[in-house]
């Protein structure tokens, strides 16, 4: 399946913001200098804790913040929140191919926002040391994007000595 194909599908922050939302979010986007982004973001949160726009405004400040952790909890809330969407199960390593394959035909969009979502939780995971976690999410990625357009294969041969299994699965396996 090519992730890249998304054409003409709405995307996640097409969808319309609560009342004072938007406002709070350019609040938090011309402070964030001032070191006062996250009240606002927190407070948009508050009005609108299930909004994709919400939440990945919070993500990229946890992110940027170096508060993994934190960022982390947001990628998970947003595949919590997605997956109902596109029929996929309530935690990533249930998903199977014939759930993406629903999902595709749901929205291809969101389909591919959440393995973005799995992705960069995988990374972090990386980064605060949860090696094997941030492995097995990878791997879940890469056994649904066969030509790495979402670019987890990459990353995780760069995690250290790996070795490509060719299988049904698409899966990178990487040894220490």
């Amino acid at each position: 399946m090519d992730l890249q194909d998304f054409k003409g599908q709405m995307m996640y922050f097409d969808a319309p913001l609560p009342e004072g939302v938007d406002e709070l979010l350019n609040q938090a986007s011309e402070s964030y200098g001032e070191g006062d982004a996250e009240s606002y973001l927190l407070q948009a949160y508050a009005l609108a804790p299930e909004n994709m726009t919400v939440l990945v405004a919070l993500y990229r400040f946890f992110y940027y913040q170096h508060r993994l952790p934190e960022a982390i909890d947001v990628a998970y809330q947003v595949m919590s929140g997605v997956a109902p969407i596109i029929g996929f199960p309530d935690h990533w390593r249930k998903l199977k191919f014939k759930h993406l394959t629903y999902g595709v035909m749901e929205s291809f969009t969101l389909v591919r926002f959440y393995l973005l979502a799995v992705k960069g939780a995988a990374f972090m995971n990386l980064r605060i040391g949860n090696v094997p976690e941030g492995i097995e999410m990878l791997n879940k990625v890469v056994e649904f994007d066969s030509n790495d357009r979402l670019g987890a294969r990459a990353l995780l041969q760069s995690v250290g000595p790996a070795v490509v299994a060719v299988n049904t699965n698409a899966r990178v396996a990487v040894e220490f």
